[in-house]
């Protein structure tokens, strides 16, 4: 992987996100500031919301946490606006960085305007469908967005589907600078022995949110009515208490786990019967290429987007329709009852390593960086 050349004093790469709670963004993110850090750079995190971080940051890597959860009165909102401004202006002045990268809509607004204050190169995000984020914007806050996302050095996207529906919107149609970078495998730990449940079960993994669909995967679960077999959903998230409701209401507390978040995910992938993606919109789904990584035959939603650029239905996975619960019961029973058929996907499956591996996305990264960040034989 080329590198610029190591200077005296590292150069600086600012990493901007909204929070480090968990989510795939924030996992992607925070590899990448790991990874730049260990070679000729020395990494900055700035997180607009004071959150503890979900995932382990390098003690090396500089973290700059602004602000504790906002609140909603006007007066609140004025000095979360001035002081995210004075302390990102304050920062880039200081450091100097010779780009900086954010992730998710709003941190991709404001690493623009303050990037354009201080004269940095940047570099913007999108990490799900635009029309969750820009588009259900009105039309001035749209046309900043626009703007901004012009004069970045580039428009990441993880999947083409984000890229073409970012298009799609009147403002920002005539973009000429997206650039795809698919996520990467992540690198697990050692797989346990162990056992993490006594009986087979079926996997799902994400934060507790109605986008996530895990509702949906409740139903068809239950429709599915597979008698040795039971159903772990891991994360956490706002939609506890309503799925744990729903898993009452249909007589299936004991059938239907919510663990909550785990660190050992490698061993519930490595030992499910199978992984179920079930969400209403994604970006590209982190946990659907982690359980394709370590051979775990996977169904997915072909939703927005994503899905359908990893899995090749009936090949290395299976996809199903949007919001069809019946279509997810019947996959399911499907390949509950055909061990055959769940080896032979498991294992077309694990290809993904190659395609995702982390040394090629990280190379696409790196080459991205050099082409923009901006170099000169003073920089701090």
């Amino acid at each position: 992987m080329k590198i610029k050349p190591d200077l005296q004093v590292k150069p600086r790469l600012f990493f901007i996100i909204p929070t480090l709670m968990g989510g795939g963004a924030e996992r992607v993110l925070i590899s990448l500031a790991n990874h730049f850090n260990k070679l000729n750079f020395k990494s900055i995190i700035v997180s607009l919301n004071q959150d503890v971080p979900a995932y382990a940051i390098d003690k090396d890597v500089k973290v700059v946490q602004i602000l504790s959860r906002r609140r909603h009165s006007l007066g609140y909102r004025l000095y979360y606006f001035l002081k995210t401004f004075y302390v990102l202006i304050k920062l880039l002045r200081a450091e100097k960085p010779v780009c900086a990268i954010s992730f998710i809509t709003s941190a991709n607004i404001w690493a623009g305007i303050t990037c354009y204050f201080t004269n940095t190169p940047y570099i913007v995000s999108e990490r799900t469908s635009p029309n969750r984020s820009v588009n259900q914007f009105g039309y001035l806050h749209k046309k900043l967005a626009a703007l901004i996302y012009r004069k970045s050095a580039s428009v990441v996207v993880s999947a083409k589907g984000v890229g073409d529906c970012l298009l799609g919107i009147t403002a920002f149609k005539h973009l000429d600078n997206i650039n795809r970078i698919m996520n990467a495998v992540t690198t697990f730990d050692r797989i346990a022995t162990s056992k993490v449940h006594v009986r087979k079960f079926i996997l799902g993994v994400g934060r507790l949110a109605f986008v996530k669909g895990f509702d949906m995967l409740i139903a068809a679960f239950g429709l599915a009515n597979l008698d040795d077999t039971d159903l772990l959903i891991i994360g956490e998230g706002e939609e506890r208490s309503n799925l744990l409701c729903q898993i009452h209401r249909l007589g299936l507390q004991e059938k239907v786990l919510l663990p909550g978040s785990k660190t050992n995910l490698q061993d519930y992938y490595s030992q499910a019967e199978m992984f179920v993606l079930p969400s209403r919109n994604e970006g590209y789904p982190n946990a659907l290429v982690e359980a394709m990584s370590l051979s775990c035959p996977c169904i997915a939603v072909n939703c927005d987007f994503g899905p359908a650029e990893i899995i090749r239905d009936g090949d290395n996975g299976i996809l199903v329709a949007k919001e069809s619960i019946v279509e997810l019961a019947d996959a399911m029973v499907c390949l509950h009852n055909d061990n055959g058929l769940r080896e032979r996907i498991g294992g077309a499956a694990q290809n993904i390593c190659e395609s995702n591996s982390a040394q090629k996305i990280l190379g696409e990264w790196a080459g991205l960086i050099n082409k923009h960040a901006r170099y000169t034989p003073n920089v701090p």
